[in-house]
């Protein structure tokens, strides 16, 4: 059978397509995985309930009867757009209205809507979007409907002491590499997109970092989009000062996901008008509507502002326990071995840096996935960087530390057997 041109790109094998299949089959396995490469949030006990309770009424009273069973309009479901628009101008007055925000299914979709909008064939030429901070997300590379369009530059690399102790690294955005951009001159630049804090490293641009990039988008007249998945006001896993700020040129994304909601689908899109405007007709082409059993779960959660008490009193503290136990169990395995660990300062991952590692990232995935444990292999994260002669991209893995206290010790226990024979195998 033969595909069309977007046919053949969008069923080749990617990073994502890896990533959702492992996590799929581990949920499904009769054999045991120590699941550390998938984004699933943690099931923690005390959201569960609310959520729970928050089910239990919306049976009762109709509302999640009347959210699966009527379209909502293609912007998205009324009550939840409304319930935004004043949580947002209680906690930070940037006088929104309903026409500042579109909703979609899943931060997922948003992006590839964004990136379809600001990159690609463009009328003069094409455009690509630029990611500040390689590495980035790995759903990110093959959003584009034709080609690839983004550039990136690599990291500044900074030693750094996290908690008082040593072994630690942070990335920071090379501006002097980016202001230097040949294409960002050229009005090749349709965009300039970031996540914070950062999937898949836990790093939270600072504020003054934050400051330099929307100047520059200002400047070149291009939108900044902030990827807003595990940062404020919910899911808030952050652990580092950090400051929320939106205006007419920034799109900020938000998702129910990691709030402990994967499974509704919604997204959250922030943005000028005109955006908006444009989200609602592909959701009306592609969707015909987003989905509005979220929307039923949440907006209560959002108008007595309970949906970001429990991010700051049990989502982001449940993290940043997860965080300092794996840091300890990693440093047990390999504390006298080549690692670094990218400061933990956000989201549910941690990001390990094995210099000068024997073999590729790949290769140490596939050894562990035989042992039963699962990770991400840095390789796929640098995207819209050329990585066959950068060593750095394929000496790191993404680890997810969402997983019960067990299955942290048994896969990290696993990860410190695979690295240390292959270091001690190169001697």
């Amino acid at each position: 059978m033969k595909f069309s041109n977007f046919g053949n790109k969008f069923t080749q094998k990617t990073g994502i397509l890896q990533l959702m299949d492992d996590l799929g089959n581990a949920l499904n396995s009769d054999r045991p995985i120590n699941m550390l490469g998938g984004g699933n949030p943690a099931r923690i006990p005390e959201i569960d309930a609310v959520y729970q309770t928050i089910l239990e009424q919306i049976v009762a009273n109709g509302a999640g009867v009347e959210s699966v069973g009527n379209y909502s309009t293609p912007q998205g479901d009324a009550k939840l757009l409304q319930a935004l628009v004043d949580f947002f101008n209680r906690e930070y007055n940037w006088s929104l209205t309903t026409d500042n925000i579109a909703l979609t299914n899943g931060s997922q979709n948003a992006f590839f809507y964004l990136f379809n909008l600001f990159g690609g064939q463009f009328a003069d030429g094409d455009k690509s979007i630029l990611l500040p901070l390689a590495p980035e997300y790995i759903g990110y590379g093959d959003a584009h409907i034709e080609g690839k369009h983004f550039i990136s530059v690599p990291p500044k690399m900074e030693d750094v002491a996290h908690e008082g102790e040593h072994g630690f690294f942070k990335y920071r955005v090379d501006f002097d590499a980016l202001e230097n951009l040949p294409e960002l001159k050229n009005g090749k630049i349709g965009a300039i997109c970031c996540s914070r804090p950062t999937n898949p490293t836990g790093n939270v641009l600072t504020d003054d970092e934050m400051v330099h990039l929307d100047a520059l988008a200002q400047k070149y007249h291009i939108p900044l989009i902030i990827d807003n998945a595990y940062g404020m006001p919910f899911p808030n896993i952050i652990h580092s000062d950090a400051t929320l700020t939106w205006h007419d040129n920034i799109i900020l994304c938000f998702s129910l996901s990691k709030v402990g909601l994967p499974g509704v689908r919604t997204g959250i899109v922030v943005a000028a008008s005109e955006v908006v405007q444009a989200i609602n007709s592909l959701n009306a082409i592609i969707n015909l509507a987003p989905t509005r059993f979220g929307g039923a779960i949440a907006a209560p959660l959002l108008q007595d502002g309970s949906l970001k008490t429990l991010s700051d009193k049990h989502i982001q503290p449940f993290y940043k326990k997860q965080a300092t136990l794996a840091v300890s169990l990693l440093k047990k395995e390999l504390g006298a071995y080549p690692m670094k660990i990218h400061k933990p300062e956000g989201a549910i991952f941690l990001w390990i840096w094995f210099q000068d590692l024997p073999i590729t990232s790949q290769e140490l995935y596939e050894r562990l996935k035989e042992r039963g444990t699962l990770i991400i292999p840095s390789e796929h994260f640098f995207v819209g960087l050329d990585t066959k002669n950068y060593r750095h991209a394929h000496e790191c893995i993404r680890m997810s530390i969402a997983q019960s206290d067990e299955t942290l010790e048994k896969g990290i226990a696993d990860i410190g057997v695979i690295v240390r024979e292959v270091y001690d195998a190169a001697k």
